[in-house]
């Protein structure tokens, strides 16, 4: 069957089915990653000690950083080919995708090893300091080893997404999450080997995903049938496909300076038990929002596809559905975290210190949740349309130009509470930017 005819239900299907159908699966992934992460910490801080989540949360932002490079460019190429499908471009689609393979593992592997180079400099400068440094530095290493599988796997992720499979994307993500659980109970329950066995468990994880995702590639079931050809670098699409994927790379990037910042200011302000506090919060962040960036995720092909088949009603449709969903979405989520804070919290601990502190801090980070829809699917659409600069700039706004600067002022006037109430101001300021930039674009270009 011809590549267009497959996935022309991107530009007839009705957008809310499409939405669902797009959104369900890249939900119920995410769900099973941040579940994965979630309970993941949860044993963890149960089978070895709160002081390994504090680890964890050290070296996530150095592992994330290297993973999102390949999420940036499945992401940048994903945004090519929902465009080329849409304009009936096989050949575009085709390139792209053998060039994202080639530029994931160049750029992964060279990371990986200046990571696993400069490891007794890294830990320290995010906040593996005392107690929190050898169990960190243990964790730090293994995982790097299977960070450039892991950003195969993303990118891969993505080009599922952009070829219309949202259901073999979902699967994609679910069985590393799985295999990670099944692993974390052997390697750390049953031969206790502590942080070596979660990270372990981590690694072999993202080889399963890997395999899976080659596998399907291989398969007649994919339309991207690359041969060796287009593994060879063309400039034109990397030129494109890297400054698209620059804003997920660069919001990654943002996120792992956020990580070094939060780590070191909250050890400043309160040792190791303030750090545990944040790893527990930013999983909630990572979990408690998968409806959210499910919507997300599942809006970027159809608006990038309609784009591309200058079908702009849809696209207008696409936008305000997708805010509409995901606004509501994240208003349940509000109400579930103002609710039940302290169960939630002790569920991961029975250190007293942080099962009293932790509730009210989670509070005042998840107070403006309700209207982050309209930041979030606001950057993605001009990230869909191949637009870059706006995509890059909103993309940096909530945590670039605005979070940042606030953990670094508001703690001087109100000590840690400064450091929680800058999520909310943040939220709130960005999504009154990204609004305002999104409603301009809408009416200056989205014409029938």
């Amino acid at each position: 069957m011809a590549l267009q005819n497959r996935s022309a239900s991107l530009g007839t299907e009705p957008i809310s089915n499409l939405l669902v159908k797009q959104s369900v699966p890249a939900s119920i992934g995410i769900l099973v990653m941040s579940l994965n992460i979630l309970v993941d910490t949860i044993f963890v801080g149960n089978w070895i000690g709160s002081i390994a989540i504090a680890a964890i949360n050290v070296v996530l932002p150095v592992s994330f950083f290297i993973a999102a490079l390949g999420m940036a460019i499945g992401i940048g190429g994903s945004s090519i080919i929902s465009r080329a499908l849409g304009a009936n471009n096989k050949e575009k689609a085709l390139k792209t995708f053998g060039n994202q393979i080639t530029l994931t593992l160049l750029i992964t592997i060279l990371m990986t090893v200046v990571g696993l180079y400069f490891v007794n400099d890294l830990i320290p400068a995010f906040g593996g300091k005392g107690d929190i440094f050898e169990p960190a530095k243990i964790y730090y290493k293994i995982v790097l080893y299977g960070v450039p599988i892991l950003a195969l796997s993303m990118m891969g992720n993505n080009v599922l997404r952009a070829e219309g499979k949202p259901k073999i994307a979902m699967i994609a993500m679910i069985i590393p999450s799985v295999g990670n659980l099944f692993l974390d109970y052997i390697l750390i329950y049953v031969f206790d080997m502590g942080m070596a066995g979660a990270a372990w468990a981590s690694t072999a994880s993202y080889v399963l995903s890997f395999l899976f995702i080659f596998w399907f590639f291989l398969s007649d079931r994919s339309e991207l049938r690359i041969s060796f050809s287009h593994f060879g670098l063309n400039m034109a699409i990397l030129k494109e496909m890297t400054a698209l994927g620059f804003v997920t790379l660069a919001r990654q990037a943002v996120v792992s300076v956020t990580y070094l910042l939060m780590n070191n200011i909250l050890f400043s302000l309160g040792g190791e038990a303030s750090v545990t506090m944040y790893g527990i919060i930013g999983r909630m962040l990572m979990f408690a929002l998968f409806p959210v960036l499910g919507v997300t995720q599942g809006f970027l092909p159809i608006a990038g596809y309609n784009y591309g088949a200058y079908k702009f009603p849809r696209v207008r449709e696409s936008i305000n559905k997708a805010i509409k969903y995901a606004g509501l979405l994240a208003l349940v989520i509000f109400a579930l975290i103002m609710i039940f804070p302290e169960a939630i919290v002790s569920v991961f601990t029975t250190d007293a210190v942080i099962l009293k502190e932790t509730p009210w801090a989670m509070r005042w980070v998840f107070a403006a949740i309700p209207i982050i829809a309209i930041q979030l699917i606001g950057s993605a659409y001009f990230q869909a349309i191949g637009k870059a600069t706006p995509a890059l700039l909103l993309t940096l706004t909530r945590q670039g130009f605005f979070f940042i600067p606030l953990i670094l002022i508001l703690p001087n006037f109100f000590g840690e509470l400064g450091v929680w109430i800058s999520f909310p101001i943040a939220d709130v300021l960005s999504t009154i930017v990204t609004g305002f930039f999104l409603n301009r674009e809408i009416k200056k270009t989205l014409i029938t």
